[in-house]
C-alpha cells in the first residue's frame, strides 16, 4: 500500500484487451504510484485507489495514467493498494527472462531480439533459426543451477550519460525518456537496461521450465518458458488432467496415449461404418419412393443424421427430371444442410427463395441448389412454397 494524492482526473474510454465496446471511465494521474505501467515487454499492474479498482495503467510520457471506472477528486489524499499476486508473477517471469536471455547468450551466442510476458506462458524470441533439444536441456539445467545458487539481483539508477552504460545490455531507450536510467544486475551474470519489476534474488524464481521451441518469424526461434508459481500451477493442471483421464480411460497415466490412439481408431472405423450405412439407407429410401405405383412430383425428407453426400445419393437414385426434391439434414430446430434438386428451370427459380426462407446461403448448377440453413424450423414454409409451385406450374416445367 502507498499513500499519495490525486493530481488530475478526466473522462476517457478504455478499449478492452479482448476487444469489444469501449468502457467509459476516467484517467487519473497521481503524485506518485506503486503500480507499474505497461512497458518493456511486461504487462501493467492492477490494484485499488481507495476502493476504486484500477483497470489499466499506461505510460504517457513521464506520467503513469490509471484508468478507473469512477471519478476521483483532484487534490484528494488516497491509499493505493497493489495486486501483489499479479505483481509477483510478473516479477518472476521478467527476472526469469533476463536469466534465460543471459545464459542462452553465454552458452550458445543466441541473442534475444524480443520477448512477451503472456497470461499463461512467456516467449523469448532468439536470433537463431533453430535450437536443439540438447541445447534446450542444457540451458534449463544451467538457469536452475543459478536459481539454487541464490544469486542476488540488484537495481541501480545511473545518469543517462554514465560511461559504464556502454557495457550494459539493452535495446536502447524510448525516444521520450528523460532523467536517470535503470539497470538490473544479476550478480556475475548480467547487466541490463530495464524499466520492469524484478525479484531481489534468483532463489525467488523457485524454478524455470523451458516448455519447448516454436518456429519464429524471419529465421528466428521462439523459446517458451514458465517461471516460479506458474510451474506449480502447470503441474497442478497436468495432474488434474491426468487424474481425469485415468478415471475415463480406466488405466494408468503411462497407458493414456495408447488408450487414446485405440479410441481414435475405433471412432474412425465407426465413422466409416456410419457413412456406409447412410449411403445404403439413402439408396433404400430412393428405391422405396420409386417402387410406389404413383410417384409424387414432390419428395421431401428430413433426417437429423446425414450429410451432403447422403442427400445427393437420394437425388441421384430418384432422378430429378420430373420430381422436385427438398432434402435437409441437421437439428430440426437449429442449423443444418439443405438440397433442392429437380428440373433445371424450377431449381433456378426456387433455389434462392428456399435459401432465403431458411435464412441460409447456397449455390447451384444443373438442377441442384444446396447450402447451409440457419433456421431449419422453417422447413414447413419451404414445403408449402414448393407444393404451390407444383400445383400452378405449367406442364412443360
Amino acid at each position: 500500500q502507498f499513500a499519495t494524492r490525486v493530481v488530475s482526473c478526466r473522462a476517457a474510454e478504455l478499449r478492452p484487451e479482448g476487444g469489444g465496446e469501449p468502457v467509459r471511465g476516467f484517467q487519473v494521474v497521481l503524485e506518485d504510484t506503486i503500480l507499474f505501467p505497461e512497458g518493456g515487454g511486461q504487462p501493467d499492474d492492477r490494484g485499488l485507489i481507495g476502493s476504486v479498482p484500477v483497470l489499466r495503467v499506461s505510460r504517457h510520457g513521464s506520467e503513469a495514467v490509471h484508468f478507473v471506472p469512477a471519478p476521483l477528486e483532484p487534490g484528494a489524499e488516497v491509499l493505493l493498494s497493489l495486486d501483489w499476486e499479479r505483481r509477483f508473477d510478473h516479477m518472476q517471469q521478467h527476472s526469469g527472462q533476463h536469466l534465460i536471455t543471459a545464459i542462452a547468450d553465454q552458452m550458445f551466442g543466441f541473442k534475444t531480439t524480443s520477448w512477451e510476458l503472456g497470461r499463461q506462458r512467456s516467449v523469448i524470441e532468439l536470433d537463431t533459426p533453430s535450437m536443439t533439444a540438447e541445447q534446450r536441456e542444457a540451458l534449463e539445467r544451467s538457469v536452475n543451477e543459478k536459481i539454487r545458487a541464490r544469486v542476488p539481483v540488484t537495481v541501480r539508477e545511473l545518469p543517462a550519460d554514465a560511461p559504464e552504460l556502454q557495457t550494459v545490455r539493452g535495446r536502447g531507450l524510448p525516444d521520450d525518456h528523460a532523467g536517470p536510467v535503470r539497470v538490473i544486475d544479476i550478480e556475475g551474470i548480467d547487466s541490463n537496461l530495464c524499466c520492469g519489476t524484478h525479484v531481489s534474488n534468483l532463489s525467488d524464481l523457485q524454478v524455470i521450465k523451458l516448455l519447448g521451441t516454436e518456429k519464429g518469424k524471419k529465421n528466428k526461434t521462439n523459446l517458451v518458458f514458465l517461471a516460479g508459481n506458474r510451474v506449480l500451477k502447470s503441474i497442478e493442471q497436468s495432474h488434474d488432467t491426468e487424474k481425469a483421464l485415468t478415471s475415463l480411460l480406466k488405466n494408468g497415466p503411462g497407458e493414456h496415449v495408447e488408450a487414446v490412439k485405440r479410441l481414435q481408431n475405433s471412432v474412425k472405423q465407426l465413422q466409416k461404418n456410419n457413412l456406409n450405412l447412410l449411403r445404403d439407407m439413402a439408396v433404400l429410401i430412393a428405391r422405396d419412393f420409386k417402387s410406389k405405383p404413383v410417384q409424387s412430383q414432390l419428395f421431401v425428407l428430413h433426417r437429423k443424421e446425414g450429410d451432403s453426400e447422403f442427400m445427393n445419393i437420394i437425388a441421384n437414385e430418384i432422378g430429378t427430371e420430373e420430381t422436385l426434391l427438398f432434402l435437409t439434414v441437421g437439428d430440426e430446430k437449429e442449423a443444418g444442410l439443405f438440397l433442392l434438386a429437380g428440373p433445371v428451370e424450377a431449381v433456378e427459380n426456387l433455389g434462392p427463395r428456399v435459401a432465403e426462407l431458411l435464412e441460409g446461403k447456397g449455390a447451384g448448377k444443373r438442377g441442384r441448389f444446396q447450402g447451409k440453413a440457419t433456421k431449419m424450423s422453417r422447413r414447413g414454409e419451404v414445403q408449402a412454397l414448393l407444393q404451390e409451385f407444383i400445383t400452378h406450374r405449367s406442364p412443360e416445367l
